[in-house]
């Protein structure tokens, strides 16, 4: 998450759901391809399949120069989550302390009498001003480091270009959710973080609604997935899971980002089928079910529905802290800062920093609920596609970028997905148990 996202009280969770997948040129669909598991574990007549052995076994496919790349990338993310909550309080500090978040609301009551306009007006305002004073992490953490890590194809005019957008994305979503979040505080000053949290869940679903449609295309180019048997197989799988979709779109995500990635995304008649060009390029046939199966867990299971419901619960959380807190800082600095109260939109980095702190409390809490999520998906990609081993091939390209085998405590705080090694883990059990499924046996025979 950028910083300028964190920047932004629950719009900075919010805008999760408006990261614009990274995309590239479209590529020709791969023809089918055998996936072979290690030889040494696969199961013989008389022996059984050797779950720890397989999991090892494609472990140890990592290289050792790669398993220090991943793993240092990874880990450095670990402390770029405390510099974004440190910069995330010194940016609020700088924005109260100068006096400049008064005068943002002053140039606001110039422009307009009515008050709900200058709560738009200094929305945009703040969407400009705390970007620009978090540009020279935002530049390191989303261009320099991804390149030093060979995950980046973008030229710096280009990534440049695309943060321009963003900007401007940013600041019309922050007029419209802040808005109505101050038009609550003003009209219901008892209850106001109750209805706060009803306006945080309504953007999300806004959000959630209207990313597929008028968003991602801003930053990449959907098309629908040339005919062949990837389509056929992505339509087929989703036909037998419940899935009304009659298309398959890619997107060019390979000029911003070397990552594999997909998505069945979106609400009501904005769902869709969707996966980068990435994926087709370096991706096997059955790599490619076992992704586009997990995604697909994701929306039969309505993970998008209770996400909203859980995010909506950790609203009313970090309203509630607000409340608490709010007013004994504003006793303390407010007259000096010119903040009279919840309602006065000039004390709003004293919300997003606030809300920072609550969030920073309880990542561990959001991780461990979004990787129970994923951890459904991956099994329901299991069962829905009944490829453990284009699974497991999937999980190892991933380690490109996430850590694949972290301590269980490292796991539990830091990790929003499954580890590669559980991931494998599952994968190898879940073929244990199939081993006289047909999709199993005929990969099984190859080995």
């Amino acid at each position: 998450m950028t910083m300028s996202k964190r920047a932004t009280m629950f719009v900075a969770m919010l805008m999760t759901c408006v990261a614009v997948s990274l995309s590239a040129e479209p590529q020709q669909s791969p023809q089918p391809a055998h996936v072979e598991p290690p030889a040494a574990v696969a199961a013989s007549p008389t022996a059984p399949f050797d779950v720890e052995g397989a999991t090892r076994a494609y472990l140890s496919k990592q290289s050792p120069e790669a398993k220090a790349k991943s793993d240092a990338y990874f880990e450095g993310g670990y402390w770029l989550q405390l510099w974004n909550f440190l910069y995330t309080l010194a940016v609020a500090w700088l924005l109260l302390g100068s006096g400049l978040s008064a005068r943002m609301k002053r140039l606001a009551e110039r422009i307009t009498q009515r008050r709900w306009l200058q709560t738009g007006i200094y929305a945009i305002q703040y969407s400009i001003v705390a970007p620009l004073l978090v540009a020279p992490l935002t530049l390191y953490e989303g261009f320099f480091r991804e390149h030093k890590y060979g995950l980046a194809t973008q030229t710096l005019g280009a990534w440049l270009s695309e943060q321009a957008t963003v900007l401007v994305v940013e600041a019309l979503l922050m007029a419209i959710a802040l808005v109505p979040l101050y038009g609550v505080f003003r009209k219901a000053p008892k209850r106001w973080w109750l209805w706060g949290a009803g306006v945080g869940v309504a953007f999300l679903a806004l959000v959630m609604l209207i990313g597929p449609v008028y968003l991602d295309p801003l930053f990449n180019t959907y098309k629908p997935l040339g005919e062949g048997q990837v389509r056929q197989e992505i339509l087929s799988l989703a036909r037998a899971n419940g899935i009304e979709a009659n298309d398959v779109y890619e997107f060019d995500a390979s000029r911003q980002t070397t990552r594999i990635s997909a998505n069945v995304s979106g609400l009501f008649n904005t769902m869709s089928i969707r996966l980068n060009d990435n994926l087709l390029e370096r991706c096997t046939l059955a790599e490619i079910k076992s992704v586009m199966a997990h995604e697909m867990g994701h929306y039969v299971l309505h993970h998008g529905g209770k996400m909203i419901v859980f995010f909506g619960v950790v609203l009313v959380g970090g309203f509630l802290f607000v409340r608490s807190s709010f007013d004994g800082v504003r006793a303390k600095w407010g007259a000096r800062w010119g903040v009279t109260g919840i309602d006065d939109v000039s004390g709003f980095p004293l919300l997003v920093a606030l809300f920072a702190v609550y969030l920073f409390a309880i990542t561990p809490l959001l991780n461990t609920y979004i990787r129970s999520a994923e951890a459904e998906a991956d099994i329901f990609g299991l069962h829905a596609a009944g490829e453990p081993d284009g699974f497991a091939e999937a999980a190892l390209k991933l380690g490109d970028y996430r850590k694949l085998d972290p301590g269980p405590i490292e796991e539990w705080i830091f990790f929003d997905h499954p580890s590669g090694r559980a991931r494998i883990h599952m994968a190898m059990t879940w073929k244990a148990e199939h081993l006289q499924d047909s999709r199993v046996a005929a990969v099984s025979q190859g080995d």
